[in-house]
């Protein structure tokens, strides 16, 4: 059962946020590395849909010397501060000595700080966004509160998660397409073919849209999280085109559509996805 007073401290949190996004625009908010998250939030890491790619990489026996690191440079950039360093100091200096002394850390964050970590956790519908490219792959959310604010986490191959603040769905979505079309060849609008879901392979669908499949540079897949599953929207774009095939319902693979799709179009389609499902 949901607490009443917290769901009520949200709300009052989100409409603060949305109502300075108003007046501010759209925003960067911070950025931190995977250890980093893992040092401030460290039950995120398996309630959170955000990979940590680097972390992911490292042997148990290496995490705690990096978790370390991480609160250090925490420290050293001002984002949280550690309020009982002279205990602790206490508890280092008793090491080797038999003593059984020990302390948790005290640890007070920025606002920016508490402000990534709340929205990511408290959203009730995301967007996934997946970009493929032959030197790897970078992650997207959009967590959407409200239409006046969302909160964008880019995730490198790296391990680096860079938060945006947005409040407006047109923002955000203008961010998700640099990573669907990074090289703007978003060109003009083709007529929409309907795609049978049995032959999906490039020996049987239209030969322009098999071309692209084969030369596309970017593939990208998008995807609503949410207790309805949103459109499922994968884009392939190459030096000339970009093309998107849209699935209405991953659960039951019907009226599939494929489509050359120009910029304000492309936008259109991220922004339907954002859109939150009126009440």
């Amino acid at each position: 059962m949901a607490n009443p007073e917290l769901d009520i401290e949200l709300d009052k949190f989100r409409e603060l946020v949305g109502t300075a996004l108003a007046e501010g625009g759209t925003q960067p908010l911070i950025k931190l590395t995977d250890e980093e998250l893992a040092v401030l939030d460290p039950s995120a890491l398996k309630d959170v849909v955000a990979p940590t790619p680097h972390l992911a990489t490292l042997p148990e026996e290496k995490r705690e010397w990096v978790l370390g690191t991480a609160l250090r440079s925490l420290v050293s950039r001002g984002a949280v501060e550690v309020a009982n360093i002279a205990e602790l100091d206490a508890v280092l200096r008793s090491e080797g000595t038999g003593s059984n002394l020990t302390a948790e850390v005290d640890m007070r964050i920025t606002p920016e700080v508490g402000m990534a970590l709340t929205l990511r956790r408290t959203a009730t519908r995301a967007l996934a966004v997946e970009q493929q490219t032959s030197s790897g792959s970078v992650t997207a959310f959009v967590f959407v509160h409200s239409p006046e604010l969302m909160l964008i986490e880019q995730v490198t191959g790296g391990g680096m998660h860079i938060f945006t603040l947005a409040g407006k769905a047109r923002d955000a979505a203008r961010i998700v397409q640099a990573l669907v079309d990074p090289f703007g060849t978003a060109d003009r609008d083709s007529k929409a073919q309907l795609l049978d879901a049995s032959a999906l392979t490039t020996d049987t669908v239209d030969k322009r849209l098999a071309s692209v499949i084969d030369k596309a540079l970017v593939v990208s897949q998008l995807i609503t999280l949410a207790d309805e599953p949103g459109a499922l929207l994968t884009t392939y774009a190459t030096d000339r085109e970009v093309w998107v095939v849209n699935v209405d319902s991953p659960q039951a693979p019907t009226g599939i559509t494929a489509q050359a799709v120009g910029e304000r179009t492309l936008e259109e389609r991220i922004v339907k996805l954002l859109t939150l499902p009126a009440a």
